[in-house]
């Protein structure tokens, strides 16, 4: 009768602790996802309480909670919920400086039975009104540029391009705009010409490649002029890089053009001592069953100088442009580019390059 009496005891025993084993904490939150909608930056940041339940039959204790960014804080409860209870997990996004749409998370770790419960907070965020001060940064006595450089990018020959630049008057008193030093393939004007206090503004610029005899990359410089005075750093500068475009030909003119082939695109000359030159001719071939024409040669600096031996190259002849680097005040590893611009349609510009390492004396 002891022994069992002894045995039902271990039983016993064992089968509380299993009961007390198999009862746990379980997370239930009411949603998982939350759609703040459109919001605006200006407004500041917005904050949602996810419910949860503990359904399970243990006490539900969140060790911890992280979130998908550092712009979305959560905040849980520190206490134990205890069965059947219920609790929230605050979740708050800041907009400022992020506009656009928005799709975060945030991770619940907990001794329930499933740890790693994931909700999700999204939204679009409206861009806040920029002051005039953030609007045009650029500063040109009382005249606010949001830039001063204007880019028009590519242009092909013959083409004609037109863009604006916003300005702002800081001043106190009416500004007249005008304009200086202006190329005859560049109109410059302001509307309106004269500028109210306070008032916004655009210089139009017009790019008219048929007037520009250059190709490749080029940049002009436009003297500012305000109320007929020149303040400090009154420079405008409009970029472009002309093109000859080559989409109107046929596949017969395109089998029958020039094509340039370099021998070497990139001379390495090694290590050399500062004020020594670098000399080097670099060979090509016109293999297509055209003139080949030479647009332009552009260096990087005005240490390289390049000489074209011919400007124009018959099909299946050969020729060299001839690049001279002058190290004299440069030291440590250099790369000096030439630029080659050609009626080759397939590769109409073409870099070259001298590399090395120059030592100081």
């Amino acid at each position: 009768m002891r022994t069992l009496s002894f045995v039902f005891s271990i039983v016993l025993a064992f089968s509380l602790a299993t009961n007390a084993q198999n009862k746990a904490a379980s997370i239930s939150p009411v949603k998982t996802v939350h759609d703040f909608g459109t919001i605006k930056e200006e407004d500041g940041k917005v904050s949602f309480d996810f419910e949860i339940t503990n359904d399970g039959e243990a006490p539900l204790i969140i060790n911890r909670v992280s979130s998908s960014c550092g712009c979305t804080t959560p905040v849980w409860p520190k206490e134990p919920i205890p069965p059947g209870g219920k609790g929230s997990v605050k979740a708050t996004y800041d907009p400022k400086g992020r506009p656009g749409p928005f799709n975060k998370t945030i991770t619940i770790f907990s001794n329930a039975s499933a740890s790693g419960t994931v909700l999700s907070i999204k939204g679009q965020v409206t861009p806040r009104t920029k002051t005039p001060e953030e609007t045009y940064r650029k500063r040109i006595g009382d005249l606010g540029l949001a830039n001063s450089h204007m880019s028009m990018g590519k242009l092909f020959l013959s083409e004609i391009r037109i863009d604006s630049l916003p300005v702002y008057n800081f001043g106190s008193e009416p500004m007249e705009i005008t304009f200086q030093n202006v190329p005859k393939h560049i109109t410059v004007t302001a509307e309106p010409k004269v500028l109210k206090p306070k008032e916004k503004g655009s210089i139009i610029v017009l790019f008219d490649s048929n007037k520009q005899n250059d190709w490749g990359f080029i940049i002009e410089r436009v003297r500012l002029q305000l109320n007929g005075e020149s303040p400090q750093g009154n420079l405008l500068s409009v970029s472009a890089n002309i093109e000859e475009d080559f989409s109107k030909l046929t596949e017969e003119e395109l089998a029958k053009a020039p094509k340039i082939v370099f021998n070497e695109l990139n001379k390495d000359f090694g290590t050399i001592d500062e004020g020594s030159p670098v000399e080097y001719e670099f060979v090509f071939t016109n293999q297509g069953e055209s003139d080949l024409i030479i647009r332009k040669i552009k260096a990087s600096c005005g240490c390289t100088t390049v000489a074209p031996k011919v400007t124009v190259i018959k099909p299946g002849e050969s020729s060299s442009l001839s690049a001279s680097f002058r190290t004299k005040g440069y030291s440590g590893r250099q790369s000096k580019s030439i630029t080659v611009i050609t009626n080759d349609p397939k590769q109409s510009t073409i870099v070259l390059r001298l590399t090395g390492v120059v030592n100081k004396k």
